[in-house]
């Protein structure tokens, strides 16, 4: 016959394990249906702002129609009707998938969304593979070196990275390597034979990078790459100063650790303590940090994607702004809104997973 206590210690474990698995499928559920709210905000938000600036009609043809003209013109595209209406179909076609046309070139927006968006992701990538390759090696010397010259210089040179307009660290990089130097091109995706090539093969994904790979073609690899090194390093650098002031923060609490303590009573180098024993754990929230980052990423591709003519959906934003797109923009908005939602909703399922304590 079993004891008490073996009959305690038994039970034990089951509750808890089943409440740890219900409070983790709660916590998830929850935050995936916030991505419905978080979208919907954004896309009325960007919906009635956009009204406070007149209608796409007048702007784009007021100066060539009639009054009488305009009036057809605005009343078939539905812009002389009750704003509320307006709103409740947007949301109708939204919800169905269907972004509507533009104004300005009347093509569907889901044509745009498509051509462009894998230009814009390209670039992401980019910056987020040089934030990563300038902000966690820099954060590590920071720590390493804490109140020092070093961090000091490196400590600044992150506030100066965040705080410097992407577009003039864009125009800066462009005066120095395109224009004084001539090391690198000045803007676009890739020079215009290799553009050309990449988009007569006969399956391309967009990618220029991806598709100049898969052609075999080192020319066109080289040419790509040499195109994508400004844009990239400009918009990288945005998010590399809050990853290195993350870093050295990080990394100066786990030297500090006591498991950290102990290994160096134990005679291990201090480079080895740094990389080996300090750093996976101070590593941790930059997974957090780098979800977040994407909306800044998006905004930023807005203004590096125009100041390096690299044509991206950030490029067709500033253009349809330009001309008050209505359905344009709102495309465009509402897609950046879905991927900022998601790869958050992803960020915090990473970061559930790596820390038990985070739930609901």
């Amino acid at each position: 016959m079993s004891t008490p206590t073996q009959e305690t210690t038994g039970a034990v474990g089951t509750p808890a394990d089943g409440a740890a698995g219900h409070g983790f499928a709660r916590y998830l559920v929850v935050r995936f249906l916030l991505i419905f709210p978080t979208v919907l905000i954004l896309v009325s938000l960007v919906f009635f702002l956009m009204r406070l600036t007149g209608d796409p009609i007048s702007a784009a043809f007021g100066d060539r129609l009639t009054p009488d003209q305009l009036h057809a013109k605005l009343h078939q595209a539905g812009y002389d009707r009750p704003l509320l209406s307006q709103y409740l179909d947007y949301l109708r076609s939204l919800a169905t998938g269907d972004f509507g046309r533009t104004v300005t070139d009347n093509q569907p927006v889901t044509h745009v969304l498509t051509t462009y968006g894998s230009a814009t992701v390209e670039l992401a990538f980019y910056a987020l593979l040089v934030a990563l390759a300038v902000g966690v090696p820099l954060g590590m010397v920071a720590a390493s070196h804490r109140d020092r010259a070093p961090d000091a210089a490196l400590r600044l040179f992150a506030i100066l990275t965040y705080a410097t307009p992407v577009f003039f660290v864009g125009l800066l990089l462009k005066l120095v390597f395109a224009i004084w130097l001539g090391w690198l091109p000045s803007s676009g995706r890739a020079g215009t034979a290799v553009q050309l090539f990449l988009q007569n093969q006969t399956s391309t994904t967009g990618v220029y990078l991806i598709d100049a790979l898969r052609s075999g073609d080192a020319t066109a690899v080289a040419d790509v790459v040499r195109h994508a090194v400004l844009p990239g390093l400009a918009l990288g650098l945005l998010v590399a100063g809050v990853l290195l002031r993350l870093v050295r923060t990080n990394l100066i609490g786990t030297l500090s650790a006591d498991y950290v303590d102990a290994a160096r009573s134990r005679g291990v180098a201090p480079l080895r303590l740094l990389t080996h024993h300090a750093t996976r754990p101070a590593l941790i929230p930059v997974v957090t940090v780098l979800g977040l980052q994407v909306a800044g990423l998006l905004g930023g591709a807005v203004l590096t994607e125009t100041t390096f003519e690299w044509k991206g959906l950030g490029y067709e934003l500033a253009h349809y702004l330009t001309t008050r797109d209505f359905p344009a923009v709102q495309g465009i908005v509402a897609l950046f809104a879905v991927v900022v939602a998601v790869t958050n909703f992803l960020v915090d399922v990473v970061a559930a997973l790596i820390d038990p304590r985070v739930r609901y």
